[in-house]
C-alpha cells in the first residue's frame, strides 16, 4: 500500500476552471486508511482535503478552501497513484466543484 504520510505535493497540471496552481502545496498525513492534508498557495489562502485510501493507494476525497476573492469552495475529487522511477508519488486526479458552477475537471500532482 502506498503510503501518504508526510509527503508534500505541488501541482503540475490542471485544467482551467480549477484554483490549484504550481504555487499550492500540499502536506500530507495519513492514519491507517485516512489521509488529511492542508494546503495553500497561489489563488488559495487556506484549505483542507480528507479522503480514505483503498488497498491499491486510491484517494476518494473531499475539499474545501478559501480563496484569495474570499469564497468558500468545497469539492469532490478521486486520486489514482503513480509510483514514478524516482520513488516518487504522482497521483492524477478527477474532480468536480460541488459548489460555485459544479464543473469538472482534471490536475496532477506531483510529491517534492
Amino acid at each position: 500500500m502506498i503510503n501518504y504520510h508526510n509527503k508534500v505535493f505541488r501541482s503540475v497540471n490542471n485544467t482551467n476552471n480549477g484554483e490549484v496552481s504550481a504555487e499550492t502545496t500540499f502536506h500530507y498525513q495519513q492514519h491507517d486508511t485516512i489521509v488529511t492534508a492542508s494546503y495553500s498557495g497561489g489563488s488559495i489562502v487556506t484549505g483542507h482535503l480528507i479522503a480514505l485510501v483503498d488497498e491499491v493507494g486510491h484517494l476518494s476525497m473531499r475539499y474545501h478552501h478559501i480563496n484569495n476573492s474570499g469564497q468558500l469552495m468545497t469539492g469532490v475529487c478521486h486520486s489514482i497513484p503513480e509510483v514514478m522511477e524516482n520513488g516518487k508519488i504522482r497521483l492524477h486526479e478527477k474532480w468536480q466543484w460541488t459548489s460555485g458552477d459544479y464543473s469538472s475537471g482534471e490536475s496532477v500532482i506531483e510529491e517534492i
